[in-house]
């Protein structure tokens, strides 16, 4: 678990439960309603969700963030990442790619940073070799919050996804898990 302190909030990040599914089920159709993160129009139904993040919790690849919870009140998923297979062939099996989701109003406040250095602590913990993040290229501060765990850019996918009726670009990144 990670403990941060933000804007005197404590902020921590620990494995994801079944118990997290609908608040993460939230945070990624607001995402898929309102931003180009996740190149999809179609939101999770409460199953669909569910069965996602089943396969995560089996291979103890999903964190969440929570902040609150002092003084008796429960704490509320302010954020959370997974990382899962990169490629389905076997060959890949040992790459793996990342999403990190922040709630609408908690950005900036080192949640996806905390969030991300867990997951990467995970990954490498797993024995994976490397770590890609595919992101929307006009998305600064994700491009700059894997940049500071070390990613490099390794290319630009022009036009590789439509959403909201425009083509988008896709950075994609790297980062060595292994010495």
């Amino acid at each position: 678990m990670v403990t941060i302190y933000e804007k005197r909030e404590v902020v921590r990040v620990r494995p994801a439960t079944t118990a997290d599914g609908e608040a993460i089920r939230a945070i990624r159709n607001h995402a898929v309603a309102t931003s180009t993160a996740l190149w999809t129009d179609t939101r999770q139904s409460p199953a669909d969700a569910a069965a996602w993040l089943a396969v995560h919790l089996t291979r103890g690849s999903a964190l969440v963030a929570e902040a609150g919870g002092r003084g008796g009140e429960s704490a509320d998923v302010v954020g959370f990442a997974v990382y899962g297979p990169w490629r389905d062939l076997d060959g890949y099996r040992h790459t793996v790619e990342n999403s990190v989701y922040v709630r609408e109003g908690s950005q900036g406040l080192g949640i996806g940073r905390a969030l991300l250095g867990a997951l990467v602590d995970a990954a490498r913990a797993a024995g994976h070799h490397s770590m890609i993040a595919g992101i929307e290229s006009g998305n600064a501060p994700s491009v700059r919050l894997h940049r500071r765990f070390g990613f490099t850019q390794v290319g630009t996918v022009r036009e590789a996804g439509l959403k909201f009726g425009r083509w988008f670009d896709l950075t994609l990144m790297r980062l060595a898990l292994e010495d």
